[in-house]
């Protein structure tokens, strides 16, 4: 009687960094309640850092990523910035530049990028709105990065998982949010 062995490779413990506004901060919600607590808790493998700030803008991103980066050594950058940036219609020029900015830190520093897609509100206009939404595809093109489409468009026609405020999702969306990022997260590790 023949025995085989299955060995498993243990699963590379890697350390994900969220680097986001209030979509990603849990605004309005119990930090627990929040979709990356949620994501850390279907990944315990992985040590998931939150260095999402509400209201932040790209331009606030890039200034904080690189004390984030030293703190430890982050094998992916999950970066959710850009809405704070397109309420306050700034150029996309500047936000393309920002973000360019970021992506070459967190490479520099030996991380992967997870580029997630943000669309502002129709009430900026077609043309903004369209040039806004172009840097994250010619980004994700430029550096070959996976683009996860932006989870709000799912989240946003559906009253019940928003706030109040109609901008923010509540507690009943963070669930959905994290089953729609894990599998964007986990394709970035799996080809590191």
């Amino acid at each position: 009687m023949a025995v085989i062995l299955s060995l498993i490779a243990p699963t590379h413990a890697a350390t994900i960094l969220i680097l986001g506004d209030s979509l990603s901060a849990g605004y309005g919600i119990d930090e627990d309640q929040g979709w990356v607590y949620l994501l850390q808790q279907n990944l315990p493998q992985h040590q998931v850092i939150n260095g999402s700030v509400s209201g932040e803008t790209t331009a606030g991103g890039l200034r904080r990523l690189p004390s984030l980066l030293d703190s430890s050594q982050v094998d992916l950058v999950v970066v959710e910035l850009g809405g704070n940036d397109g309420l306050r219609g700034f150029n996309p020029k500047q936000l393309k530049s920002n973000l360019t900015k970021i992506i070459d830190t967190s490479i520099n520093a030996g991380a992967e990028v997870l580029l997630t897609e943000i669309m502002v509100p129709p009430n900026y206009g077609p043309r903004y709105a369209k040039m806004f939404n172009q840097v994250y595809h010619q980004l994700a093109d430029d550096y070959d990065l996976t683009l996860a489409p932006f989870f709000m468009q799912e989240i946003a026609p559906n009253k019940d998982l928003m706030q109040r405020d109609g901008i923010h999702p509540n507690a009943s969306a963070q669930p959905q949010i994290t089953q729609w990022m894990q599998p964007y997260i986990e394709q970035v590790l799996e080809a590191k």
